[in-house]
């Protein structure tokens, strides 16, 4: 996606790898909107604390992140002893895996640079196939997005307004994302609509990055409270539901997605409105056989019983300084919070499942899987 930069657009990908330094260069999260910053890890264990500290998130994202940690552990491995090799493999391997526990795309993706690795060949040769591995993941996951844009782009009329939660936008993935996919090809197209983008408490993604992402891109948005969506609802004021997701079971078709994304869903359908999950091949999961199974995430509750920010005034102007974001407590001091990251959304309340071979009900999943064989 192009980034406004200094009165200038440049073009930027979420991840990328610099194959010179050996380092993964990664876009800044925790401090947008109000500073654009990329940053490198220069080693798989500082990869996978950016992906824990969520310096990058978003499934697709943290996918490719952790397939290009995962060639970096191996590409600084010194030597030729095969045996010692493989044992830096499997454990940056699990370092990474373990980063975030919810998301399937880092499996998938270190499952891929994982298998690309001979173990009869020589380092070298596998140091190279790693990386040529985690680099198809990232273009692939890129090009996944395009086809879902594809497919999405019919169900955005013109005059629509859509409700997303938190960020499936380009920032989640490598580039163009998964539920935002169908609103940038419709745009390509011609239509107008206008987005609402839930704030997403407790970190706030869809305020500070959904609501970036389309300002960038110049679709019309609101910011709304999370807590705003069923009276939106009620009113008719909301045509279309698309979020995204971060595992999706291909067994039963439940979805599991960030906090809130359940709530929405039964909204949506106590009100007619469609409700459409927008993934890539990547974030299917066709082990787990119930939803839940899926190890849901608990945060920190400081994310909870504060927030981060900028000051706002005249003489500091968000975006314009490198003043340091300030963390501020809004619970009652001596009260404790519980931070689930995630919920999980079951078939019945999902329209269709928005992929880059079509739009398929939950339980025709199963046909993706055969098709791939």
């Amino acid at each position: 996606m192009n980034v406004l930069i200094a009165g200038r657009r440049r073009s930027f990908r979420t991840v990328s790898f610099d194959v010179r330094t050996n380092s993964v260069r990664l876009i800044d999260q925790r401090v947008l909107p109000h500073r654009f910053e990329v940053l490198a890890t220069a080693h798989y264990r500082e990869t996978a604390e950016a992906i824990r500290n969520m310096t990058v998130r978003g499934a697709g994202a943290i996918g490719a992140t952790a397939g290009y940690g995962l060639a970096q552990g191996l590409r600084a491995f010194r030597g030729g002893d095969i045996t010692r090799f493989r044992a830096r493999l499997e454990e940056a391997y699990d370092t990474l895996k373990d980063a975030r526990p919810t998301a399937v795309d880092p499996v998938n993706a270190l499952n891929e640079v994982r298998a690309a690795c001979n173990p009869d060949a020589p380092v070298k040769d596998q140091q190279s196939a790693a990386l040529t591995a985690a680099e198809r993941f990232a273009t692939d996951n890129v090009e996944h997005c395009r086809r879902i844009g594809d497919h999405g782009a019919p169900l955005i009329r013109d005059g629509a307004t859509v409700l997303t939660h938190c960020n499936a936008g380009w920032l989640a993935f490598v580039d163009i994302g998964s539920a935002t996919a169908p609103m940038y090809a419709a745009q390509a197209q011609g239509r107008r609509f206008t987005v609402l983008c839930d704030e997403t408490r407790p970190r706030c993604q869809g305020a500070s990055l959904t609501a970036w992402e389309l300002a960038q891109q110049g679709i019309d948005h609101r910011v709304i409270a999370d807590n705003a969506a069923g009276w939106l609802m009620q009113q008719g004021r909301i045509d279309l539901v698309i979020v995204g997701a971060d595992r999706v079971l291909g067994r039963t078709g439940e979805v599991a997605n960030k906090i809130g994304t359940y709530t929405k869903a039964v909204l949506a359908k106590r009100h007619g409105i469609p409700f459409y999950v927008a993934i890539p091949l990547s974030t299917l999961d066709w082990n787990l056989r119930s939803g839940r199974d899926i190890p849901i995430e608990e945060r920190n509750e400081s994310e909870v019983l504060g927030a981060w920010g900028v000051p706002s005034s005249p003489a500091r102007r968000p975006g314009k300084s490198k003043d340091p974001l300030t963390y501020v407590r809004i619970a009652n001091p001596s009260s404790h919070a519980v931070n689930p990251g995630f919920d999980v959304t079951p078939p019945e309340l999902i329209t269709g499942i928005i992929t880059p071979r079509g739009i398929f009900q939950p339980d025709q999943l199963q046909a993706l899987r055969e098709s791939a064989r």
